[in-house]
């Protein structure tokens, strides 16, 4: 089933880029694996994916700790600060940072590491209350400005998640406010060059609006059933 879905996805990629006049080289997919087990990992790997995306601190950690480097780790849900040691530990791009206090964190614990920490700001570009991320843009450039001073993080993007709605504009103008902030930071010597948006529902129009993070779950690996245990499956 991965197979099939894999080639489904990379077709419907490629077709779009086409349309759109964009490489798809520089866009990359991140399969999101949470509530999937090591096994539908690994075999997505055999198949060339490298990328896979975590939201939950404690389950990356756990299967970090079966696979290890052997594919490229992306924490991408909401990170509290006491779970900050497990994402450095194991991701090398943590994709959701909404606050000079978590900023401040994943560089400390970066530093005890002597590593150097991928980081993109989450961006909240919805309406929507159930969705997180950093609204204010002067606090915005604040951070962005914060974070050139640390040694041990690098910020490289901005990430966004649209609202869940049916309606194609107000999922593009998500998208292309985020474009928009990233040109504006580029703009001000703050050299950003990635935009993680888009994701099954909507990674087509994410495409069209420059996004070169793709975070793409149940289109790889089908529907999550929630009521087993992910480590048995």
């Amino acid at each position: 089933m991965i197979a099939e879905n894999l080639a489904r996805l990379k077709d419907r990629i490629a077709k779009k880029c086409e349309i759109v006049g964009r490489n798809p080289g520089e866009i990359r997919f991140i399969a999101v694996s949470k509530y999937f087990g090591t096994d539908a990992i690994l075999e997505a790997k055999k198949l060339g994916v490298n990328d896979f995306g975590e939201n939950r601190a404690q389950e990356l950690m756990l299967k970090f700790e079966k696979i290890g480097d052997k594919v490229i780790w992306h924490f991408i849900g909401t990170l509290q600060k006491n779970k900050v040691k497990y994402a450095v530990r194991t991701a090398e791009y943590i994709h959701s940072v909404d606050s000079v206090e978590l900023l401040e964190e994943i560089n400390k614990r970066a530093s005890s590491l002597n590593k150097v920490q991928k980081i993109l700001l989450e961006v909240k570009t919805s309406f929507e209350e159930s969705k997180s991320g950093l609204t204010n843009e002067e606090e915005i450039f604040k951070i962005a400005e914060q974070a050139k001073n640390y040694l041990n993080v690098n910020l490289i993007g901005l990430m966004t998640i649209a609202p869940l709605t049916d309606d194609e504009k107000l999922i593009r103008k998500s998208f292309r406010d985020l474009r928009l902030l990233k040109e504006k930071m580029n703009n001000a010597g703050i050299n950003i060059t990635e935009l993680s948006m888009g994701m099954t529902s909507d990674f087509e129009i994410a495409i069209e609006e420059g996004s070169t993070m793709l975070r793409i779950g149940s289109a790889i690996f089908g529907e999550r059933d929630y009521s087993k245990d992910w480590r048995q499956i």
